[in-house]
């Protein structure tokens, strides 16, 4: 059984005089331990897919008759509140857009865990603070960073802290949308390589959703390419990278900026 499965998914923004169609009958599944990727360029649908998947959604927004989000062949759609409740986290977990300033900047590391860990699994505070610190070494974070407040916290180790309160219940499927924003290069490299790494010993799967095909195409099994609301393109991450068949992604790559080329000669100074 997947772990996610989508189908015919149409979300719409329904103004007062108008209405946008943002997903437009997308559908894909991601398997047990999967890494799946979706790309495309800002405004085309991924963050709308990804806030659906968890009921996140809120009015304008509008998810058409018809579609199916299935989580381990449970329809989220037909979730009431005491359920949705139970499946966020622990089912579905989601790393936010700039997820590194989502942490609560007066209340300390510590808390923030035993805000989800108690709330969800009734720990105390001595048996959350002892999961809070086996959870920052799965991400590579000394347990001495549990009295900081996150200001204290570079921002590549906010973001992983952030990953490391995500992955507290164990949850199937981890959703990270533009996880590693306004992060440099290396920083990114690192949290993306990290995240691999606990997939495979973990066994839950990903869906990062980003507009860097590049970075994407370096960490994903398979990769979906979203244009204008519309999955136009899924395939694995190899032949998406090296014989993608619609043109949107190939123009996606032509627009890339090359590393290697002829080098531009300089005239001597007169």
């Amino acid at each position: 059984m997947n772990v996610l499965s989508i189908a015919n998914l149409s979300i719409d923004y329904v103004g007062a005089e108008s209405v946008f169609h943002a997903v437009k009958d997308v559908s894909f599944n991601i398997a047990p331990g999967e890494f799946f990727g979706l790309a495309g360029e800002s405004g085309c649908g991924k963050s709308t897919i990804a806030f659906a998947i968890s009921r996140l959604h809120r009015p304008p927004a509008l998810i058409r008759t018809g579609s199916k989000i299935l989580v381990d062949g449970r329809d989220v759609l037909e979730l009431d509140d005491a359920e949705l409740r139970s499946f966020r986290w622990r089912e579905v977990a989601m790393v936010f857009q700039s997820a590194m300033n989502s942490l609560n900047p007066v209340l300390t590391i510590e808390a923030q865990f035993y805000d989800v860990l108690n709330t969800h699994l009734g720990l105390s505070r001595v048996q959350a603070k002892a999961r809070a610190a086996e959870l920052l070494r799965l991400v590579d974070i000394s347990p001495d960073r549990l009295s900081a407040y996150p200001h204290q916290c570079s921002g590549g180790m906010r973001q992983r802290i952030v990953i490391a309160i995500c992955l507290a219940l164990n949850p199937k499927l981890l959703i990270m949308d533009e996880p590693t924003t306004a992060l440099d290069v290396v920083v990114q490299r690192e949290i993306l390589q990290r995240i691999d790494t606990l997939r495979k010993e973990l066994g839950f799967s990903v869906l990062f959703i980003t507009h860097d095909l590049g970075l994407m195409v370096q960490v994903s099994d398979r990769i979906g390419i979203m244009l204008e609301g519309e999955l136009v393109e899924v395939n694995d991450a190899q032949t998406i990278y090296r014989a993608p068949s619609h043109d949107y992604t190939k123009r996606l790559w032509a627009s890339m900026p090359r590393l290697h080329g002829t080098p531009i000669r300089q005239e001597p100074a007169s």
